[in-house]
C-alpha cells in the first residue's frame, strides 16, 4: 500500500502538541511496516531527521500553509495533484485537514473540537475556516480518528458522524519524562524557583487554559498557607490577552509567579519532576499530556473535571471545578500540607501512566489505517 501522508508540522526544533503526535506515530508506523510505501508530504524544506526509514519518500509541495487562504491552496490544489501524481492508495493527516477535492480514501486525526466551543479565542478567520471545513473533513474521512472518548463523542454530537467511523487511538507520553534525583530537584528548583518548590502550569498561555482562575486559586492559596511555594508557568505568550494581563497584575503574589517561556524537552523533563504539583486547570482539552507527563514523573496532579481530563487522569489526580477558584485553591492546600496524600497521588499516577504510550497510539492508528483501506 502507499500512503501519503500530511508532514507540515514536522517543523525541526518546534515540535508542538499535534507535532509530536505526527512524529511519535510516523516513526513507529513506518519502521515496523517497512513493506508498505510512505509518501512524506512537505509544504517546505525539511530536516532528514524525519526520514525514519527507508521506505519513505519525502516531497515538498508549496505553498507553505501557515494561514486559512494558503491552508485552503494546499489542501484543495496541491495536496490532490501529488496524490494523483504519486498514485497514492491513501491519505493520512495527522493534523484534521483533508483534501475535499481528491477521491483518494482519507483518514484524519481531529484532536479536539475547542475551536466549536470557544470560537472567540481565535483569529476570526482561522475561527471561520475550521467551523467550515473542519465538519467537511470529518464527513469526507473514511475513518476519523481521535485522541479521547469525550472528543469522539463531541465529534458524533457536533457533526452527526457515525460513531462506528471514529478510532479513538489516545496519546502517549515521550519516554524522556520521567522522576529524577533529588540532587536535580534541588538544582532545578534553585534555577527556576529560587530553591522554593512550585504548581506547575504547561501549556500556550490561552484563555481556554484558564490561567485568570489559576491566579486568582494561587493567591488565595498563598494567603491562607505560610509557605514559600512559588507559581511556575511555562509556555509561549502568543495568545496572551489585556484579561489575563490584568488578572496577573491585579495578583497580590504576582512576585511568586515565575514565566520561563517555552522550554525545550530536555529543560520540561527537569521543571515537571521537580514540581510539588501539576495545576492543569483547563476549560477544554481534547486530551491533555501533560497530564501524563507529570504522572511519569512521580508528580502529582491537580486537573479539570470536565471534558477530557477525568478521562485521562482517572482515580490518580484531584479532579476540580475549573470555573471554581476556592476548589482549585483547596486542591492546591491539600497537595502541599497533606504528604499521604501526595504519595497516593504519585502511585496511582505512576500505575496510570503506563496505559499511555506512544507505541499503543502507533498501533491503534495503523488500525484505523487498515480499515479505511478495505
Amino acid at each position: 500500500m502507499r500512503i501519503a501522508v500530511n508532514t507540515r508540522l514536522l517543523l525541526e526544533g518546534k515540535l508542538e502538541g499535534i507535532g509530536w503526535f505526527t512524529y511519535e506515530t510516523l516513526q513507529r508506523i513506518t519502521q515496523q511496516h517497512p513493506g508498505h510505501e510512505f509518501i512524506f508530504l512537505f509544504d517546505r524544506s525539511y530536516s532528514k531527521q524525519f526520514i525514519f526509514s527507508d521506505n519513505i519518500t519525502p516531497v515538498v509541495i508549496p505553498p507553505q500553509s501557515r494561514r486559512p487562504i494558503l491552508w485552503w491552496m494546499w489542501f484543495e490544489w496541491a495536496v490532490p495533484w501529488a496524490l494523483k501524481k504519486h498514485k497514492a492508495d491513501l491519505f493520512l493527516s495527522p493534523d484534521g485537514y483533508l483534501s475535499l477535492k481528491t477521491d483518494v480514501p482519507s483518514v484524519n486525526v481531529v484532536h479536539d473540537l475547542n475551536f466549536e466551543q470557544f470560537p472567540d479565542d481565535l483569529p476570526p478567520s482561522y475561527s471561520r475556516y475550521y467551523r467550515k471545513y473542519f465538519p467537511q473533513y470529518a464527513q469526507k474521512a473514511q475513518r476519523v480518528a481521535t485522541v479521547s472518548e469525550y472528543s469522539k463523542q463531541d465529534i458524533v454530537n457536533r457533526y452527526g458522524v457515525n460513531a462506528d467511523k471514529i478510532d479513538v487511538v489516545y496519546n502517549g507520553c515521550n519516554k524522556l519524562y520521567g522522576p529524577i534525583t533529588n540532587e536535580e530537584i534541588a538544582q532545578t528548583r534553585k534555577q527556576y524557583s529560587q530553591n522554593s518548590p512550585y504548581f506547575l502550569f504547561i501549556g500556550a498561555l490561552h484563555p481556554r487554559k484558564n490561567l485568570i482562575n489559576l491566579f486568582k486559586s494561587f493567591d488565595q492559596f498563598r494567603a491562607k498557607n505560610d509557605m514559600d511555594t512559588k507559581l511556575l508557568v511555562v509556555g509561549g505568550k502568543m495568545w496572551w490577552t489585556e484579561t489575563i494581563r490584568q488578572a496577573y497584575e491585579q495578583m497580590q503574589y504576582k512576585q511568586e509567579v515565575v514565566f520561563t517561556g517555552r522550554l525545550e524537552a530536555a529543560q520540561l523533563k527537569n521543571v515537571i519532576a521537580s514540581a510539588l504539583a501539576l495545576t492543569y486547570v483547563s476549560f477544554f482539552e481534547g486530551f491533555g499530556i501533560p497530564i501524563v507527563e507529570a504522572m511519569n514523573s512521580n508528580v502529582p496532579v491537580i486537573t479539570s473535571n470536565v471534558t477530557s481530563m477525568p478521562e485521562v487522569a482517572g482515580d490518580a489526580a484531584l479532579l476540580v471545578d475549573p470555573s471554581s477558584v476556592d476548589s482549585i485553591a483547596n486542591a492546591m492546600g491539600q497537595v502541599a500540607n497533606d504528604e499521604d496524600l501526595r504519595t497516593q497521588l504519585i502511585e496511582k499516577g505512576r500505575e496510570r501512566g503506563k496505559t499511555f504510550t506512544w507505541d499503543r497510539t502507533a498501533s491503534l492508528l495503523w488500525e484505523s489505517l487498515i480499515r479505511a483501506s478495505k
